[in-house]
Parts: structure tokens; C-alpha cells; sequence
């Protein structure tokens, strides 16, 4: 007699909560981290200096400084707006939500490029120097260049990272709920309980509701 040969079982998750829900969950937190993380390290990159140099004038070489506000002003805005598309990925659907997600992810994108073109300009602290020396012909003079830029270009792989998962797994996120959407049609109203002119509570209870409860039934 030969014994049946036990069949593997697949074994439930502890939470009892299937994989693919798991999967979108983790891919919206994921998601979530990289979008908040990259826009705030790309807005802090843009506010710090990328660039020094100095120019001469009658008492000598005065220093200049250019932060990434001055050298481009794409970064900063495209992180605002790659903000303002992860918080929209959760208020759209279906067509509406791969807009916004491909909205994020060309954020990252083009504020990657910016940083990039941003990392050895001088056109910034070359206007400067006209306008500190006063001779529209004026460059800068012992140029050097800083981490930021690089920053901002890490700031905008991370948004650009985020909406590719918001492409490839947005489908499977929840949207903001519709429980508080109209559609036009009339709602039933509960009937208010009877109002008992010898108990203050329930007289409270009726001016709190917008009633009368002097007004006879």
C-alpha cells in the first residue's frame, strides 16, 4: 500500500494579506520616500553655492559667489512641480494617473539635465563680475566649482526613480476616497429623535442640530 505523497502548501502572509497588495504597498511608501527625499534635497541644492570666483577692482580682487538659484532656476521650479505630481498621482485614475506619474518622472529628468548643464557654468558669476566692477566686459576670474550641483543631480534621480514606480506599479495604489464626491443624487436624512422638553440634553442636542425645540412635532 503505497502513502499518498504530501502536496506543498502555500502558506498565508502572518498579516493575512495577499503579496500583490504587499508588493503595491511597498512600492507606494517606496514611492512616497523617494518623491518627499528627492524634491527636498533638489530645492536645498539650488539655495546653496555652486560656484566662486573673484573679480578685479580698484582695491583688488573682490570674491563672488553664485548659488544654484542664480545659475538656473529649472531645478527648483521642476522639484515643485515633481511635488505637486506625487500628491496628484493619489487625487486621479486610470489615464489621469499615468499623466501625473510620467509628470514625475520627466520632473526628475529635467532636473537631472539642468544640475548636469548648471556644474560648469560661469555666465552667473560673469554677470556679477560686470556688475561689481562696473566693465560690461569683466569675467571671473579663479573659477571653482562645488558639490551642490551634484546634489541636485542626486535629488532628481531620486524623483525620477519614484515616477517610474509610479508608472509601473500606480495602477495597483489606492486613489483618495469618493466617499465624499457628489454625484447628484438626493440623500435620505435620519429622521431626529424626539426632543424631550424636560430634559436639557436632549434640548442641547436640537440646537446643535440647527432645530427648534420649541416647535411642536
Amino acid at each position: 500500500m503505497t502513502s499518498a505523497v504530501p502536496q506543498p502548501r502555500t502558506e498565508a502572509a502572518p498579516s493575512g494579506e495577499p503579496a500583490g497588495r504587499r508588493g503595491a504597498r511597498r512600492s507606494l511608501a517606496l514611492a512616497l520616500l523617494l518623491g518627499a527625499v528627492g524634491a527636498a534635497v533638489s530645492l536645498l541644492a539650488t539655495r546653496q553655492t555652486w560656484a566662486r570666483g573673484s573679480v578685479a577692482v580698484a582695491g583688488g580682487d573682490f570674491p563672488l559667489t553664485a548659488t544654484g538659484s542664480d545659475v538656473t532656476g529649472v531645478p527648483a521650479a521642476l522639484a515643485v512641480v515633481g511635488l505637486a505630481a506625487l500628491v496628484a498621482v493619489f487625487a486621479v485614475r486610470r489615464a489621469g494617473r499615468y499623466l501625473v506619474s510620467g509628470l514625475l518622472a520627466l520632473s526628475g529628468a529635467g532636473t537631472v539635465a539642468a544640475a548636469l548643464l548648471g556644474v560648469g557654468d560661469s555666465a552667473a558669476l560673469d554677470e556679477k563680475a560686470a556688475e561689481t566692477s562696473g566693465d560690461t566686459a569683466a569675467a571671473v576670474t579663479g573659477l571653482t566649482h562645488t558639490g551642490w550641483p551634484y546634489a541636485a543631480v542626486a535629488g532628481g534621480a531620486l524623483l525620477l526613480a519614484a515616477g517610474l514606480l509610479a508608472l509601473w506599479f500606480g495602477r495597483r495604489w489606492p486613489a483618495m476616497s469618493g466617499r465624499y464626491e457628489r454625484d447628484g443624487s438626493p440623500r435620505a436624512r435620519k429622521a431626529a429623535p424626539p426632543v424631550d422638553p424636560d430634559r436639557p440634553e436632549d434640548l442641547w442636542k436640537a440646537l446643535d442640530r440647527g432645530e427648534d425645540p420649541t416647535r411642536e412635532s
